[in-house]
């Protein structure tokens, strides 16, 4: 009888300790023991209504539940990010306090395209990638071109005439743009905007025909019948935009889009890096959470420390190649 009542009282107390240590545990992986203080500054490179601001409205509620840390977005466009991007890799202490949400490829193409930018993706840590978004071809609900064709033509028979927006040179809309008018033969007037959100509301006021922008940006206003889809930059179909066909399967062999994950100046704490990666990898893990971007058909993908590090070292080397091959035709014509 004093063996069973000594085995109860020891496996109550294992259970207590265990609780206890479990309930550490999660505090500690909620983050209340962040070591860059209990408010974090998000540098935004781009304007409100875009995809920076577009992934920090989705993440940043989440994440802060997760950590116990105040996320506070602090809006610096201009100059394709480079502006919040030198500021993050120059003057910024990385003491965890402050972050950016990092885009590809413009975090790499701007520097790669402009000797005037001097940073570079070696004076940054980067955290985790949390979407790829792909690019799409949006136009004003009453625009004249009800398809792909109709864009593509009334680029041939007028060339040059054709106004399309995109998020800033160097941007992966901007790069969409290049290579779809060297796959298809035409030349757009292409016009450049501080982020994508003006983009599309240029597009959907008329102000210009077309906004090349991405999926998870437009998603909202083409849901609604303010935007019309004409084809996206996938490998397949989509399942938020079943009806819209591919570049691919229309023939023009262009699959592009964009990355958007977040970074820190170079020398951020291993502690603060993985406080935050984890973070961040819970909160893509939440139910809540997919069903959320998946209603605003942002396409998760999450990349660790070390992965997206070496992810945004293959992007670098890639639009190199893509910028030395084309560097002298744009140049030349003056975009």
């Amino acid at each position: 009888m004093q063996t069973r009542i000594l085995a109860a009282t020891t496996a109550g107390l294992l259970a207590s300790v265990m609780g206890f240590s479990t309930a550490l545990a999660q505090e500690d992986q909620a983050g209340q023991d962040y070591v860059g203080g209990d408010e974090v500054t998000v540098l935004m490179g781009f304007k409100p209504g875009g995809g920076s601001d577009a992934l920090a409205q989705l993440v940043q509620p989440f994440l802060a539940d997760e950590m116990g840390v105040n996320f506070v977005n602090q809006y610096q466009p201009g100059a394709v990010g480079a502006i919040a991007w030198t500021r993050l890799a120059k003057q910024i202490e990385p003491d965890g306090e402050t972050i950016s949400i990092t885009n590809t490829p413009m975090l790499m193409t701007n520097y790669i395209m402009n000797e005037a930018i001097t940073y570079d993706i070696s004076e940054l840590t980067p955290i985790a990638n949390i979407v790829t978004d792909p690019g799409v071809v949006v136009v004003a609900k009453d625009s004249p071109y009800k398809n792909f064709d109709d864009l593509i033509n009334a680029a041939k028979e007028n060339p040059g005439t054709v106004t399309v927006g995109n998020s800033g040179v160097g941007g992966d809309d901007w790069f969409s743009t290049i290579i779809l008018s060297k796959e298809a033969g035409v030349e757009f007037q292409t016009v450049p905007f501080q982020g994508d959100g003006p983009s599309w509301t240029a597009a959907m006021g008329g102000k210009i025909d077309a906004s090349f922008n991405n999926v998870g940006i437009t998603y909202p206003q083409i849901e609604a019948g303010n935007l019309r889809a004409l084809a996206v930059f996938a490998e397949e179909r989509l399942p938020s935009l079943p009806d819209v066909p591919t570049a691919k399967e229309l023939g023009y062999d262009v699959v592009a889009g964009s990355s958007r994950g977040y970074s820190a100046p170079a020398g951020l704490s291993e502690e603060a890096r993985q406080q935050l990666a984890n973070g961040l990898q819970r909160v893509t893990e939440d139910p809540e959470f997919q069903k959320a971007a998946a209603d605003r058909a942002m396409n998760i993908d999450f990349m660790g420390p070390e992965k997206y590090t070496a992810y945004l070292q293959d992007q670098e080397q890639r639009f190199i190649e893509v910028w030395d091959e084309i560097k002298d035709e744009v140049q030349g014509s003056g975009s």
